[in-house]
């Protein structure tokens, strides 16, 4: 894995490379790093703010053209939320660099974890978290996915459905405590009761009784904690009985 001081040269680099284009105007480390409460394993976050009148995507694939001639970097993924494009790079060592490009007039904190390195933010602002219900329907749906898959007898698509039964649940269960509940933060931090639960839901095989007995017990869980209080009342609990009916 890659070394701390490995970690440190690009993000200095990078940051190097903001103040020598006059299209960024201000950047942040963000993240786990933004404040120095990250731990051994943690990637680099930074954001930047793009002139108003010059294309995100240009500066982008400029600066990944860059990165990927002089530091040997990957480009692994990009996500596009409004005006924002997120794009995640792999350095040796498994280094993680995740960077965002922002219109400056956009340019504002997300989180409480955002460190103004240089240039001007706007007024913080906090995206909506998703919500219990949605998540619920959505555990709902895989769970019902996952007995359609099994009578089926395609058994990969039913672990795949009760995997994702088991992320929604659970990202449920976070959404409830006002956790994280986005790409799993938040679930080592759900009391022990709750997480109790659900192990059983893991799949030791693709046999249909194995895979039966994991849906029961995700099931089982899922409606434990939609019983707890503070009470989500949803008639999906229902159909949720309905899904492991006579199995």
């Amino acid at each position: 894995m890659f070394a701390l001081e490995a970690r440190d040269r690009i993000r200095d680099r990078v940051l190097e490379m903001a103040r020598g284009d006059e299209r960024v105007v201000a950047a942040a480390i963000v993240g786990s790093l933004a404040h120095g409460v990250g731990d051994r394993w943690s990637d680099v976050d930074l954001s930047f703010a793009v002139r108003d009148d010059v294309r995100v995507s240009e500066v982008l694939d400029d600066w990944s053209r860059r990165m990927t001639e002089e530091l040997d970097a990957v480009c692994l993924i990009d996500l596009t939320v409004g005006q924002i494009i997120y794009r995640v790079f792999l350095f040796a060592g498994c280094l993680q660099l995740d960077v965002s490009f922002t219109p400056a007039s956009e340019f504002r904190p997300t989180s409480p974890r955002f460190c103004l390195v240089f240039g001007v933010a706007g007024e913080p602002y906090s995206p909506e978290p998703p919500s219990p219900h949605d998540l619920l329907r959505w555990a709902v749906l895989y769970a019902r996915g996952a007995r359609v898959s099994i009578e089926r007898g395609k058994v990969w698509q039913a672990e795949h459905c009760l995997a994702n039964l088991r992320i929604y649940a659970l990202s449920f269960a976070c959404r409830r405590r006002n956790l994280p509940a986005s790409f799993g933060k938040g679930l080592d931090q759900l009391p022990p009761e709750v997480l109790a639960g659900f192990p059983d839901s893991l799949v030791s095989s693709v046999e249909r009784l194995e895979l039966t007995r994991a849906l029961k017990s995700a099931v089982s869980a899922l409606l434990s904690e939609c019983a707890s209080p503070p009470r989500v009342a949803s008639k999906v609990e229902d159909h949720l009985r309905d899904v492991v009916a006579g199995i």
